[in-house]
């Protein structure tokens, strides 16, 4: 079957009036790094069966679908419609129709997440630390406390020596524990740039009284500056917040105009049908696992801010966030609402009947079609690194030549 046409400028107008709208690229990962529109989200065409019902959850939601001339959207079409998709449709031209009309195509995968933590260090400055800073406070054994902000998977396979495992929404939660001398610097990583800016920046939101500084490029910028890594660790920051982090945290989620719902409320806006709606758990797959709310996805914080366009590829839909202690659902809200989601923390919900059972994970796609990341694992070249790098620091820029993202910054 052959699905009805939209042109590039219609899908733009949709983007920029916060329409819901899923535009889905059918390549598979590898194809789509090599470059998209900012808020495509990747769905490869052989995986619609898979992944289609979880990402997508309302049927009558707006899709486009487009490829880069490979014959992929036919397929896809009939697919999507024969899961019960109503209003599927395909981008007119292409990804070269895109390109055409003079529109930005950005690489690498999560890209608008990492293009507004760019935008995030650009208007608030960021304070950060290179990684030879960082080497000598390590070997003068200044009072410093490093904390890794990546999964911990992440974390085991290589990370700066030292460090504790504090995966991104987590910081707030924990950094009482984790550095309770208030003289105390910490120190923020990942294994490039948006984690540690997202993390840095969350502390400083939050009202931490240590002075916190990010490390400049992760543990890629560690790795061209010769130093060398640890592997195999196994530390875990434990919970304990600093005084006043609670507040602090539902403050912040305020400023950045997160609304909070009750149980009864939630229910209402479960009965907007008319509208895409995300519900994510947001704490840890050991907490997620031992009980939780029925119909929330796991998702932790930190991850979910930097995958918000796997997690929910609809732009333009719903999020209501959950987590039994509020700070990490608060502070991860914070960040969506600034990067334009309409986002909010649903309050309680723990004291009634939970569900137990292990998150629900997607299948990885087939290793030989997933893109490779520059950050990942311990073989990247040095060529690769630094050219993610140069990417990363020119997202600002392009931003402003694309001019849909529709982000601010608290």
């Amino acid at each position: 079957m052959t699905a009805p046409s939209v042109t590039p400028l219609q899908i733009r107008s949709a983007l920029l009036l916060r329409d819901e709208i899923a535009l889905l690229d059918l390549r598979h990962e590898a194809a789509f790094a090599t470059g998209h529109p900012l808020f495509a989200a990747n769905m490869a065409a052989d995986r619609i069966g898979l992944e289609a019902e979880t990402r997508l959850p309302r049927k009558d939601l707006p899709i486009v679908v487009y490829d880069a001339g490979e014959g992929l959207v036919r397929a896809a079409t009939e697919r999507l419609t024969a899961l019960g998709y109503t209003d599927v449709r395909q981008l007119d031209g292409g990804l070269q129709a895109w390109k055409a009309a003079g529109y930005e195509l950005f690489q690498d995968v999560n890209s608008y997440a990492k293009a507004f933590g760019e935008l995030v260090e650009s208007r608030r400055h960021t304070p950060s630390l290179t990684a030879d800073e960082v080497a000598g406070l390590i070997a003068s054994k200044a009072n410093i406390r490093i904390l890794d902000a990546r999964r911990f998977d992440e974390y085991e396979t290589m990370n700066i020596p030292g460090s504790v495992s504090v995966p991104g929404a987590e910081l707030v939660l924990r950094a009482g524990r984790a550095a309770p001398d208030p003289e105390t610097t910490i120190i923020v990583n990942c294994a490039g740039r948006t984690r540690s800016i997202i993390g840095t920046q969350s502390l400083i939101n939050a009202g931490v009284a240590n002075k916190v500084r990010a490390l400049r490029n992760g543990t890629i910028g560690w790795t061209l500056a010769s130093h060398d890594l640890e592997h195999g660790a196994n530390r875990r920051g434990e919970i304990g917040t600093f005084e006043g982090a609670e507040a602090n945290a539902h403050d912040v989620a305020y400023r950045a105009g997160v609304r909070h719902l009750g149980t009864e409320e939630s229910i209402a806006l479960q009965a907007q049908t008319h509208r895409t709606l995300y519900r994510f758990d947001v704490r840890s797959a050991e907490e997620y696992a031992a009980g939780h709310i029925p119909g929330f996805r796991h998702h932790p914080g930190g991850q979910l801010v930097q995958e918000i366009d796997m997690a929910a590829p609809v732009r333009g839909a719903r999020i209501v966030l959950t987590d039994n202690r509020a700070v990490r659902a608060d502070m991860t809200a914070s960040w969506l609402a600034q990067m334009g989601w309409e986002t909010y923390v649903l309050e309680g919900g723990y004291d009634h009947a939970l569900e137990i059972k292990p998150p629900v994970v997607l299948p990885k796609p087939d290793a030989a079609r997933r893109y490779r990341r520059p950050y990942e694992g311990t073989e990247a070249s040095t060529g690769a690194m630094q050219a993610y790098l140069e990417w990363e620091y020119g997202l600002v820029e392009q931003l402003r030549r694309d001019a849909t993202h529709g982000f601010f910054v608290i």
